[in-house]
This record gives structure tokens, sequence and C-alpha cells, in this order.
């Protein structure tokens, strides 16, 4: 069951039904933890689609959640931008390219128009526009996408957030292998003092934090969490 409705929910990934992305979210609907009224970008069709899986009955979007409302996409200020990334660490689909003091873009045409991206920017610098507007203004990615539903978007949405997740999941490993290999270097630089009670202290702080390491990795296999969630 929540495969299924997992499978009918935009996956924007925009948080605003209060939980952590569309998965969760599917999970506490099949399990009846959740309504199934929270999903702004899915609106009252969504709504209706829910329901007839279900077997609930369709309700009113719950306003607390937010409103529905035509689909947008986030615009970057990119003569205020400052390159503090803050934008591209909350974007749970990579749709923001940038580095660190350069100036950010985002990347139209996989934007979900999620808004995580607006609330973390220090300069106020980003905007969510409706994506007829941002056609009226000549972009073609806007024309192409104000044509396209959502729920067909779904599918490329749902696959970067998941590649996404695998990439912080396997720099997550990688770095933490570098530290690993910094402690056994550290250990046996640490060798030749053996006996020193200092020395055996530290020996001991280097061992724990080796094995810590090793039982992080141990715990995701791979390295790549089996749910996708990262």
């Amino acid at each position: 069951m929540a495969d299924a409705i997992d499978a009918l929910l935009p996956q924007t990934q925009c948080r605003k039904c209060g939980y952590a992305g569309c998965r969760p979210y599917a999970e506490a609907i099949a399990s009846g933890e959740a309504p199934i009224d929270r999903c702004p970008p899915g609106g009252a069709r969504g709504i209706e689609r829910l329901a007839a899986l279900t077997g609930r009955a369709p309700v009113p979007l719950d306003s607390s959640s937010g409103a529905e409302g035509p689909r947008g996409a986030a615009l970057i200020d990119e003569g205020a931008c400052i390159g503090c990334t803050l934008c591209i660490q909350a974007c749970p689909i990579d749709a923001i390219a940038g580095a660190p003091r350069q100036m950010h873009t985002v990347l139209l045409e996989h934007c979900s128009g999620c808004e995580l991206c607006v609330a973390p920017c220090p300069v106020d610098c980003i905007e969510m526009v409706p994506l007829h507007v941002l056609a009226a203004q000549g972009s073609r990615h806007a024309s192409l996408l104000s044509q396209v539903a959502v729920a067909d978007e779904s599918v490329h949405w749902r696959s970067r957030f998941l590649q996404r997740a695998a990439r912080l999941e396997r720099e997550r490993s990688e770095h933490e292998l570098r530290l690993a290999h910094k402690a056994q270097e550290k250990l046996q630089a640490l060798e030749p003092r053996a006996g020193d009670p200092g020395i055996e202290r530290k020996r001991a702080v280097v061992r724990a934090a080796i094995e810590r390491a090793r039982a992080r990795r141990a715990c995701t296999g791979d390295g790549i969490r089996r749910d996708g969630s990262g």
C-alpha cells in the first residue's frame, strides 16, 4: 500500500505535508497515521486519487499544509547570489548548480518547485515564480514544462531524489573512510612509543574511532541505504 500511495504522490519532496519527503508521507498514510489531505502540490486531484486508492472519503486540502496553486520554479537573482551553497544543500533533487563563492543557478528543467531553497538563502535572492510567468518572459524550458502535468514529472523527480540520496551516502562513506585511514596512520605513528601511559591512552582513543567507523560502514553495507532515504 505504501508503494501504491507513493506512486500517486507528486515527488516534489517539499515536506509541506509535515514529513521528510513523499515516501515517509506515503508510509504514514498507509499505516493510518496521516490523513490524505496534506499535499498541496497534489492538490484536489491528488486527494481524489488517494481517496480512491485507500477507500477514504475525499476531503478538502488541509490549509495548514499550504494552498494549491500554479506550478512554479525557483529563480535566483544571480547578481545578488554570494555563493554560500545553502540552497544547493537544501535542494532535495540536485536542481541547483554552483560552487562555493560562485554564482548559483537553478536547473529549471529539474526544479520541482518545492521551495526548500528559499528560506536558507541569507541574502533573500531566491523567489518562486509561476511557470507561466517565466514562459511569458521567454523561458523555453518554462514554456515546455508548463504543459506537463505534475503527475507526469513525478517519476523524474523521484529518480533525482534517490540519486541524490545515494550520492550523499557515498560521500559520507568516503569521508569516513578517509578519516579511518588518517586514524590508522596516527596509530602507526604512535607504535614506536607504545608502553607510555599517555601514548597508550591516545592509542585507545584512535582504536575506538577506527572501530566506530567500521561499525558505521557495516550498518550500511555497501554505503547505500536500502530505503533510498539518504
